[in-house]
């Protein structure tokens, strides 16, 4: 871990990181972590990487040792108002936000960062190189999957507990014969083209 080494030598580092870009429903959420140097994290990297169990695992143990963290989001309706990029720089600023400790510099995961005022640098592929941002990509997809399942109980038939919202053929193939949901992206192509084609039917 660690392959990426950041200037900043200092003790609050925060590292932050989104999951939701991709699918057509539920809310993008971020998470942020900074954590203690005294109390080392043993398995941390990308959360896509990871096992289900594992991610569980580590994210109860990041939580438990990190010196801060937070979760942010960005609602359905403000990913379809702002678009889903804007949303995700949203959920991340709301994260970092958030957290009990303000950070002196902060990585963010891929080649954006949000518009703040925090010392910050974009950092491709973070989520694998930098502790920091590993963590927060830990809990931030910890977080989304335990509240798709959630949303599989309230909207039963979707397999959201599944494929949490992405474009699967399941997904699509339910979409169509079940319809669009409160929870779902209606900025977003295959959901759009649905209520099109739903709006023209009833016409």
């Amino acid at each position: 871990m660690d392959l990426f080494q950041s200037s900043y030598k200092g003790r609050f580092l925060a590292g932050v990181d989104e999951v939701g870009r991709g699918p057509l429903a539920g809310d993008v959420v971020a998470a942020a972590v900074i954590l203690d140097e005294g109390k080392p994290i043993e398995g941390l990297r990308d959360s896509k990487k990871l096992s289900e169990k594992k991610r569980e695992k580590i994210a109860v143990e990041i939580k438990e040792k990190a010196l801060a963290w937070s979760i942010g989001r960005a609602s359905v309706s403000e990913i379809d108002t702002i678009n889903i990029l804007q949303a995700s720089m949203l959920a991340m600023s709301r994260a970092v936000e958030q957290l009990e400790v303000r950070p002196e510099h902060v990585l963010v995961d891929g080649n954006r960062l949000p518009h703040w005022s925090y010392s910050s640098q974009a950092v491709i592929k973070g989520d694998d190189s930098v502790a920091e941002i590993s963590a927060a990509s830990i809990l931030a997809k910890v977080q989304r999957d335990g509240e798709m399942r959630e949303m599989d109980q309230i909207y039963p038939g979707y397999g959201l507990a599944q494929h949490k919202g992405y474009p699967t053929k399941a997904h699509l193939s339910a979409l169509q014969s079940l319809g669009v949901t409160d929870i779902h992206r209606r900025s977003f192509g295959p959901v759009k083209a649905l209520l099109v084609e739903s709006m023209q039917e009833s016409q």
